[in-house]
This record gives structure tokens, sequence and C-alpha cells, in this order.
């Protein structure tokens, strides 16, 4: 596979150029979660590494053509699972995707279940998220400007969950909402912990990787949806321990569906889709 190496500091009006990057330019990226560090279903893919004023992203880009849309592809924890999520270099990873052309984000990812009809491999397509994080780099505004942007309605762009639930709802049992409780990791939870997402919070699955990744993107002012894959119930389960072996043995045999829904939900997003996520960032700057 051709490499391409790109200098953040290069692009002076942070997008990369078309004739910089000597393929088509991705509308459309995938962020893969746990199992998933090659997409395999791009046709003339080339690697791109992107130097960013936030340092590298987790790994090398790779875009290719995906029905004949160019499309970009990221692994989250990097080839070979290098990054735990409390070290994700998440601002480069969005920064990076942005400054390729990418303006829509489809993200996968495994998450534990909080609920019990919502079991070990459904789908689950959020519509809402609690932050329970501790200690991550949250915003590009970090000073002199200041932005608070307002993603509270809809954190995930309605128009791709629309799509994305649809594709899966064929392939296998989707849940069409849930509220996704973020946690610093890596650690799971504990018990008490666990109930208190589960019975006091409301939430419907777990993870450990949404926040910032979902606030960056918005920031941004790109569209953003999430397709989970439920990989085991949470610790809230009496004698139901979970392990990082069960989470990948079941990410790995939900991911062939995955990236099937994800090939037919591509060349059907809008490309003025990332038009209304935009709407966010109007008065938000002080």
């Amino acid at each position: 596979m051709r490499l391409i190496k790109i200098s953040g500091e290069g692009i002076s009006s942070g997008e990369v150029s078309e004739s910089e990057l000597g393929v088509g330019k991705p509308y459309v990226a995938v962020i893969g979660g746990s199992g998933l560090y090659d997409p395999g279903i791009f046709e003339e893919p080339v690697e791109v590494q992107l130097h960013t004023p936030y340092g590298l992203p987790s790994d090398n880009v790779i875009i290719g053509r995906v029905k004949g849309e160019w499309v970009a592809f990221l692994p989250r924890h990097g080839r070979g699972h290098r990054y735990p999520p409390h070290k994700i270099p998440y601002r480069a990873n969005i920064w990076a995707l942005k400054a390729l052309g990418a303006r829509v984000i489809l993200s996968i990812s495994a998450v534990g279940s909080l609920r019990q009809d919502y079991a070990p491999g459904d789908f689950v397509v959020p519509d809402q998220f609690v932050d329970m994080t501790k200690n991550r780099e949250y915003t590009f505004y970090d000073g002199p400007r200041v932005c608070h942007v307002q993603i509270g309605l809809e954190p995930f762009s309605n128009d791709l969950r629309r799509l994305i639930i649809e594709s899966a709802s064929k392939y296998n049992k989707t849940h069409d909402s849930g509220c996704y409780v973020c946690i610093e990791g890596p650690r799971f939870s504990t018990k008490a912990e666990s109930r208190i997402w589960r019975d006091v919070y409301g939430c419907d699955i777990i993870g450990m990787t949404l926040v910032p990744e979902v606030n960056l993107a918005r920031e941004l002012g790109m569209c953003y949806a999430l397709l989970a894959v439920i990989t085991d119930y949470d610790i809230w389960v009496p004698h139901q321990p979970v392990t990082a072996e069960l989470v990948e043995k079941t990410m790995g045999e939900k991911l062939d569906l995955a990236k099937r829904v994800m090939t037919e939900v591509i060349p059907r997003i809008p490309k003025d889709v990332h038009l209304k996520c935009q709407e966010t960032l109007k008065n938000a700057c002080v």
C-alpha cells in the first residue's frame, strides 16, 4: 500500500489539498474500535501519515473507495491496540480526519450492556450520552478563543442514525436508541458503579471511548454517529465477569456485519448532511 506523508504545519488552510493527497478527498470517515484495525472494504487504498498540531493520530489514515466513494479509515486504538482508552490522541485523530476532507464520522465501538433486553451481540445506535471521564483533552478551544458548543439535543446526527438503523436492522437485532455512559477506564466498573449507571443515571450501554471523540467532532462542525456492538453485560449482572477476552471475542463475531452496514450506509449519505451539523457552531464562540 502506497504511503503518503504530509506535515500538518504545511497546511496553511487547515485542510489538505487534493493535489497533496494524490487521491480523492473523503467526505466520510470511519473510526474503528476494538478489533477493527483494517477496514477490509476499500478499493485502491493508500496510507496517509499526517502530522497535526496535536501530534500524530492513533495510526496512519487509510483512504480508499467504497462503492465509488472516497472514504477515510482510522483505527481508534491503533493497529495492534497500542492506545488504551484514556491515552488515545483524540484531538489529533479528529483534526486529521477533518484536514483530510471528512465532514462525517461513522464510528464503530464495543460496549457493555446495562439492560437485560440489550443483549450481547446486539447493535445499538445511541442518541444520548453521559460523560463520566476524568482526565482527557476535551476541546480544541483552550484559549484565547473560547467556544461553548451546544450539542445537547442531538449529540449524534439523526440523519446518520436513521441510515445506520435502517441498514443494521436487516442483518442483526438493532436497538434504535440508547444512552451511552462513557467512563475513564481502562479498568471496568465496580458492581456499585455499574448499578449507579443503570439504576440512578438510567443509562443503557457503557464504554470508554465516545468522549471526547464526539465532542471534538461536533466542535469542528462534523456529523457523528455510532454503531455500538454489545459485547457483554456489565458487572451489574450477577456472576457475569467482564473480560478483555470476552469483549474481543464477541466483537470479532460481529465485525463482518458492522462492515456490511458501513458499506451500505456510506454511498447513501447526502453530501450536504454536514451543513446541519455546522449549525452547532453558530453563536458558540465568545
